[in-house]
């Protein structure tokens, strides 16, 4: 009983919210690259592994549209293409994820004709900004230890100045990795990358390791903006 006498109301007990109304939807890291030979495909599956390593993260792998025949790929003797990696559907597409890490091989120095291909297309997000504030990342692959390895991301960082985009280098957060000189390694503080030679060269795992390496590092930056 209340002082003034009345029935003191019974304090309701409300259900606490299920594990599924309190965990958030993962954060969507597209991997979104071009690879005639498979070396640049090979750092991605690998990529994968280390963006799905961290917890809220999840990496999704897209291929650009090719732009050569099929009788200039076959000239090229360029291997047939995964079908159980999906092409991205258009540019647009590219809002859905909140972060990036683009790969593709060097053509002088720059980015595949392929990759810049898909970039162009990209006109209307740039024009509304859809994409201003969202990190991304390069990974590459060229020919020999000159061609391009930091140049190819570091020319390719102007797509990402005109979105607005944060470019997210991996530096030397590889540790000892980076340092090692006792065989040949692909990749950078920019990012991962192979010697891919005359094409018959495969990634070393040394070469795997940073590209899984650059995934993880890259996601957890994912997940330290989103909590910002």
């Amino acid at each position: 009983m209340g002082k003034g006498g009345g029935c003191v109301p019974s304090k309701q007990k409300h259900p606490k919210p299920s594990s599924t109304q309190d965990s958030h939807p993962n954060l969507k890291l597209f991997i979104v690259f071009y690879s005639m030979y498979g070396h640049v495909e090979g750092l991605a599956v690998r990529m994968k592994r280390g963006v799905d390593s961290v917890e809220g993260v999840e990496a999704v792998l897209y291929r650009v549209p090719e732009t050569l025949s099929d009788d200039v790929l076959a000239q090229m003797r360029a291997p047939p293409k995964d079908d159980s990696i999906p092409e991205i559907a258009s540019a647009t597409h590219l809002t859905q994820a909140d972060g990036f890490l683009f790969g593709f091989p060097t053509r002088y120095g720059c980015m595949a004709a392929q990759m810049k291909a898909f970039f162009d297309s990209t006109g209307q997000l740039w024009r509304e900004q859809k994409l201003a504030g969202k990190p991304a990342g390069f990974f590459v692959s060229t020919g020999t230890q000159g061609g391009g390895q930091e140049t190819t991301a570091w020319t390719a960082i102007t797509q990402l100045a005109h979105h607005g985009m944060l470019y997210v280098p991996i530096g030397y957060t590889f540790g000892a990795g980076m340092f090692k000189m006792d065989s040949l390694r692909g990749g950078s503080a920019y990012g991962a990358g192979v010697f891919a030679g005359d094409g018959t060269r495969q990634p070393t795992e040394i070469e795997l390791a940073l590209a899984e390496h650059q995934g993880k590092y890259m996601a957890a930056v994912l997940k330290k903006l989103a909590q910002v």
